[in-house]
């Protein structure tokens, strides 16, 4: 199925006829938005990746042309979509960018500035999806927040026109306020997910399936769309439960790292729930 657009204009560039993708990266937010980009009938033309396995891996998957050189880079696509890792992401821009000024360029990182493209393009933006990806679980991008930025008001209708694509779900926010986004993401799902593993780890070395905490995880998540993170919070640091701590620290003799987390979390546990104490005290 074809789709058209017939967005606003750049001077140099205007999307009529179909909209081409160029997706720079091929890790897992690059492989879950080709994914997306194809279901909603916008053709990605090209995959760049310095891995050719990863490459040419998600550019079968799209029907895209695939390459690990990226002065190889072609010119036809509309958009080109920057997925690396923070760290490559400024040093590679400028390879992107060179004889192309006049495209559209995004990235896709959370703690990253706009300002990456300074000096390097004419129309250029931010496109971060807040959303955990994998490759091989696939996600429904309608519901996934996305927080764009343009570097003028026309570049960043032209984003959210193309974000509309994907997503019901549309936010401008400025760099500035995006690394904090950022940061909170960290908290809410890296952090987490650390202790999920952390908790998989012990019930390994003990003969427990993990899956027996789904439900636990799944009741704690889902209570947070109705109370607030501070109401939901239970266990023996609530509670102030020093014997429960003092014994569970014990089960972890030798692991001093997981001994230093343990008291650390629940320092912080208990100093949430007794603020929370105080604030309900004082209403």
């Amino acid at each position: 199925m074809e789709v058209y657009f017939r967005l606003i204009s750049f001077k140099s560039i205007k999307f009529v006829g179909m909209m081409k993708v160029s997706l720079i990266g091929a890790g897992n937010l690059a492989t879950q938005l080709g994914k997306s980009l194809r279901s909603a009938g916008v053709p990605v033309c090209q995959v760049f990746s310095r891995t050719e396995e990863a490459a040419s891996t998600l550019a079968e998957i799209l029907d895209a042309d695939w390459l690990t050189d990226i002065t190889l880079l072609r010119n036809d696509a509309d958009i080109y979509v920057i997925s690396v890792k923070d760290s490559v992401l400024c040093s590679l821009i400028p390879e992107v960018c060179k004889g192309r000024e006049d495209k559209l360029f995004l990235h896709t990182a959370g703690s990253m500035p706009m300002r990456c493209f300074e000096g390097q393009a004419r129309h250029y933006g931010v496109f971060y999806p807040m959303q955990t990806f994998s490759k091989r679980h696939d996600v429904c991008f309608a519901d996934i927040p996305v927080f764009i930025e343009g570097n003028t008001q026309e570049t960043e209708e032209q984003i959210r026109n193309f974000a509309r694509r994907l997503s019901r779900r549309i936010f401008s926010l400025s760099s500035s306020d995006r690394q904090y986004l950022h940061l909170a993401a960290v908290w809410a799902c890296n952090f987490t997910n650390y202790c999920y593993s952390v908790a998989s780890g012990i019930l390994d070395e003990h003969g427990v399936p993990f899956d027996v905490l789904l439900p636990l995880i799944d009741e704690t998540t889902q209570k947070i769309h109705n109370i607030s993170p501070a109401e939901a919070q239970t266990g023996p640091a609530v509670r102030g439960d020093r014997n429960v701590m003092e014994r569970q620290l014990g089960l972890m003799n030798g692991k001093e790292n997981l001994q230093d987390l343990y008291r650390m979390l629940s320092e912080g546990i208990n100093n949430l729930a007794h603020s929370s104490d105080l604030n309900k005290k004082g209403d």
